[in-house]
C-alpha cells in the first residue's frame, strides 16, 4: 500500500470539494454567459462522484453508505437532466437518509444490531476488561438493552434528516428542473443542509455516544482511559 493509499481524508477537504464548489458552481456558473444550466450540473455532480469513486478505489471495500451517496447524486443529476418534476426531488432528499434509518432500525432484529457492530469493536474498547466487569457485576443484559435503546435513537436521527430534507428541498427548490434557477435552488439546498440538518444530526449521535460511553462507565465502573483504547 502507497503512501498515497494510506493518507486519511482530510474532512475539510471533503467539505469543500464535495459541497461548497460544487454549490458555487450551480449557484454562479449556471446562466448561458457561463457554462448553461445542463453543463454547470453535469460539472457539480462530477465533483462528489469522482471524489466517490477515488474513495472505492483506494479503500478497495463496498460501502453500503456510500453506495447510497452515489445512487443520491446519480438521482440528482437524473432529475436535472430529464427535466423531471422538483417533488421527485423532495422524495429523493428524504429516500436516502430514510434507508439508512430504516435499516439501522432493522439490524435492531438481529444477531448484530448497528450500534453493538461500530461500537462494541476492539478497535475501539477495551473488551476483555469490559466483559470481566459486566460478568462479575451480573449487569451484561443492562448493558444489552442500552445497546438495543440507542439503536432505535441512532435511526431515529435518520428519521429527522429525511422529514428535514423533504422540507428543505420543498421550500428551496421551486424552479422547473434544467433551468438556471433550478441549479442556483439546488445549490442553495445542499449549502443549507450542513447548518440545518448535518450538524443537528451529528449533535445528535454524538449525544447518543455520550449516553453509551456514561452507560458503560458505569455498569463497569471502570475510568475511561480503560474502557478504550487510546493509540
Amino acid at each position: 500500500m502507497t503512501a498515497l493509499d494510506q493518507k486519511k481524508s482530510n474532512p475539510l477537504f471533503e467539505i469543500l470539494f464535495n459541497v461548497f464548489l460544487p454549490s458555487f458552481i450551480l449557484m454562479k456558473l449556471s446562466g448561458d454567459e457561463y457554462l448553461g444550466s445542463v453543463m454547470a450540473l453535469v460539472v457539480a455532480l462530477s465533483f462528489p462522484i469522482a471524489y466517490g469513486g477515488l474513495e472505492l478505489v483506494r479503500n478497495k471495500k463496498f460501502n453500503f453508505i456510500a453506495a447510497l451517496g452515489f445512487i443520491s447524486v446519480f438521482l440528482t443529476g437524473g432529475i436535472g437532466l430529464l427535466e423531471l418534476d422538483t417533488r421527485w426531488l423532495a422524495l429523493k432528499e428524504a429516500l436516502i437518509p430514510g434507508l439508512i434509518g430504516l435499516g439501522v432500525l432493522g439490524s435492531t432484529f438481529t444477531k448484530y444490531p448497528f450500534m453493538q457492530k461500530v461500537i462494541f469493536t476492539p478497535t475501539l474498547l477495551n473488551m476483555p476488561l469490559i466483559k470481566e466487569k459486566l460478568a462479575q457485576s451480573k449487569k451484561e443484559g443492562e448493558l444489552e438493552n442500552c445497546l438495543m435503546r440507542s439503536n432505535y435513537l441512532f435511526s431515529m436521527t435518520f428519521a429527522f434528516s429525511s422529514v428535514m430534507n423533504y422540507l428543505l428541498a420543498t421550500w428551496i427548490v421551486t424552479s422547473p428542473a434544467g433551468t438556471a434557477a433550478f441549479n442556483e435552488e439546488l445549490g442553495k439546498m445542499t449549502l443549507y443542509s450542513y447548518p440545518v440538518i448535518a450538524i443537528p444530526s451529528l449533535l445528535m449521535m454524538l449525544g447518543i455516544f455520550y449516553y453509551v460511553w456514561r452507560q458503560i462507565r458505569s455498569l463497569t465502573m471502570l475510568e475511561t482511559e480503560e474502557i478504550f483504547r487510546f493509540k
